[in-house]
């Protein structure tokens, strides 16, 4: 199985393909709910598409064997209003941290470690575009599995596993299961 995970740059039909629909009098979440959920549904395919037009775009893809599979909404901070107005998950001092706020892995596609892929090429990418911090907002997985409507903002073990540290807890939840800050810092290089 051959793994691929670039910049959604240039790659709309791609990004609706994974995050919205290709009719845009549907419905479909279009990675909407942290950047900005004031945006109609009518106008959220063509905010997506701006956003795909320009650098460095909304977040990043996986192919695998060519077929987009799956997606990471990655961007700094500052671009997502529900983060800047967020009264459950904490600003930590220093540089703005680039965040990443969701993976969506299409059916028939799952259980192939896509996420963790995801979150690899998430954080290359915010280091390609000078980020001092990535963080994420995962929630606690524990014993339990969790469902995908929970589980789209990751989860703190693949976190620690990519080499994120628990930065802070937070007052958000996600299926009832406590969300932490969790912290990648790449350096004043951007991490290479």
């Amino acid at each position: 199985m051959g793994i691929e995970v670039t910049s959604a740059v240039g790659r709309f039909e791609d990004v609706a393909t994974v995050v919205g629909t290709k009719r845009p009098d549907a419905g479909g979440c279009w990675c909407m709910s942290f950047r900005d959920s004031r945006v109609p549904n009518a106008e959220r395919p063509a905010f997506m598409r701006a956003a795909c037009a320009t650098e460095p775009g909304p977040g990043v893809l996986a192919y695998v064997d060519g077929t987009v599979a799956g997606w990471c909404s990655v961007a700094p901070r500052s671009s997502y209003r529900r983060l800047v107005h967020s009264r459950t998950l904490p600003w930590l001092d220093g540089p703005e941290p680039w965040s990443i706020v969701c993976f969506v892995v299409r059916p028939g596609f799952r259980r192939r470690g896509l996420m963790h892929e995801l979150l690899a090429g998430a954080v290359a990418h915010a280091a390609a575009y000078g980020a001092q911090v990535v963080e994420g907002y995962p929630i606690e997985k524990g014993e339990q599995k969790v469902d995908v409507i929970s589980g789209y903002v990751g989860t703190v073990e693949a976190f620690e596993r990519a080499g994120f540290h628990r930065a802070a807890p937070t007052a958000g939840s996600s299926g009832h299961r406590p969300r932490w800050l969790m912290r990648l810092e790449l350096g004043s290089a951007g991490g290479g």
